[in-house]
């Protein structure tokens, strides 16, 4: 009986471990649809080599940081290249994870950062910056853990994780051209919003089992309610953000609406475990208006350039899961449920040391990286498009509509002459 017991759960996190490796397929969909049809090769090979390298990086020396012996609750010290460890299955688990945290700066800086520059950001991430994040809170030897805190299946440590970084690659990467101009706020729409929703479809599809098994256990009273939670926060958040941006702009925006249900998936993350479905459609239905009004804030008052709202997805709407959980735990420890203050305060420690090391280790590998290879590529570059200066063929053949010509003949003259007007969509917007 205990062979299969061990051989179903067994099952289960390897089924979550594909679940979440398909993920990448919804992240590539989403950052492709919601940029530019000229950049689509670029964000594809983004994310395949996030994916790749990031796991190998990971195999090599992010998971001994992150799981091995601890050197005073900061680091991991053992197992670099799984030395010395035998569980594969959770090795392959995490692995899938410490990926995604890599790969959510991807749509920060699209459309204008030099591969090779964030090649260097993938390592950075994977084999430092995630790690030590993980460690303080999943190795069960971290100060985080020691205090107290609750991150179940990672709304700080893989998504305020790979956020903060989005947040500091985004600035020191720069605006991309056109995005700033005389005091105005110029759209740069996507090319395909139906590519965006099937990437948030299959996002929400493999959330499943990025949440559901986080239990590591085929348990048939939890993975039932992590699921169920997992569902009605997005849910939530999808239904909230149509009205919300009715109500805001006069219309029900797509874009938003769609990362309404990632805002509803991020912010339930971290207490899929430790809350009621009543508390996940509530988490749900406050990260909505918390996504439509962060995203303005980012883009319109900050002014940085973040095509498709990475930044306040998984930044704003991954401080609000995780302080969530000081205010909905059902285990006695929950604000709303007679708990106190007590976890909301250390959530809140959690969130501030979070984004402190993050901030740092960043800015200072993005000082060196750029030290060697420039971060974003030449403004002729950028107004080509990044698939044929960087990949040699377009996603796509157009026509031409004015010339008759195929896009990837055009010269950059003609493209910088016909910027905002053809193949770029821009739009103008007073701030």
């Amino acid at each position: 009986m205990e062979a299969i017991t061990l051989s179903i759960n067994l099952v289960w996190v390897m089924l979550g471990s594909i679940l979440v490796f398909f993920m990448h397929a919804g992240f590539a969909m989403v950052e492709a649809g919601f940029t530019r049809s000229k950049n689509a090769v670029n964000i594809i090979m983004k994310n395949f080599l996030t994916i790749s390298l990031g796991g190998i990086v990971y195999f090599l020396c992010g998971y001994a940081i992150m799981f091995g012996d601890t050197a005073g609750g900061l680091f991991g010290s053992s197992g670099f290249a799984l030395n010395g460890v035998d569980d594969l299955s959770f090795f392959i688990f995490q692995t899938m994870f410490a990926a995604t945290g890599a790969t959510i700066l991807s749509g920060a800086v699209a459309e204008r950062t030099n591969i090779f520059a964030y090649i260097c950001v993938i390592i950075l991430m994977s084999a430092l910056v995630y790690p030590v994040v993980g460690h303080w809170i999943w190795s069960g030897q971290g100060w985080l853990t020691n205090l107290g805190f609750i991150d179940f299946a990672g709304s700080t440590v893989v998504h305020l994780t790979g956020a903060v970084a989005a947040f500091i690659a985004a600035v020191m990467v720069g605006p991309r051209l056109g995005k700033y101009e005389n005091g105005r706020v110029n759209v740069i729409t996507g090319h395909s919003i139906p590519l965006g929703a099937l990437g948030v479809f299959l996002l929400w599809f493999g959330w499943f089992g990025f949440n559901g098994a986080s239990t590591l256990v085929a348990d048939p009273k939890l993975v039932p309610s992590v699921i169920a939670n997992t569902f009605f926060a997005a849910a939530a958040g999808v239904v909230v953000t149509a009205f919300y941006t009715k109500f805001r702009y006069g219309h029900i925006d797509g874009s938003l609406t769609l990362n309404g249900a990632l805002a509803g998936l991020v912010s339930i993350t971290a207490g899929a475990a430790n809350v009621s479905i009543v508390g996940s459609i509530s988490i749900g239905l406050i990260a909505a208006p918390l996504l439509v009004e962060g995203v303005r804030f980012i883009e319109w008052k900050l002014k940085i350039d973040d095509p498709v709202g990475a930044i306040a997805v998984h930044g704003i709407c991954g401080i609000w899961g995780t302080l969530a959980i000081g205010l909905f735990d059902i285990n006695g420890q929950g604000l709303f449920y007679g708990g106190g203050s007590g976890l909301l305060g250390v959530q809140a420690i959690g969130v501030i040391a979070t984004i402190a090391w993050v901030s740092i280790s960043v800015t200072a590998g993005l000082f060196i990286i750029k030290a060697f290879i420039p971060l974003r590529v030449s403004a002729e570059e950028e107004v080509t498009g990044l698939d044929v200066i960087e990949h040699g063929a377009p996603a796509y053949e157009f026509q031409d509509i004015f010339k008759g010509s195929a896009v990837r003949g055009e010269t950059f003259a003609h493209r910088l002459t016909h910027f905002g007007k053809t193949n770029n969509n821009v739009h103008e917007e007073h701030v």
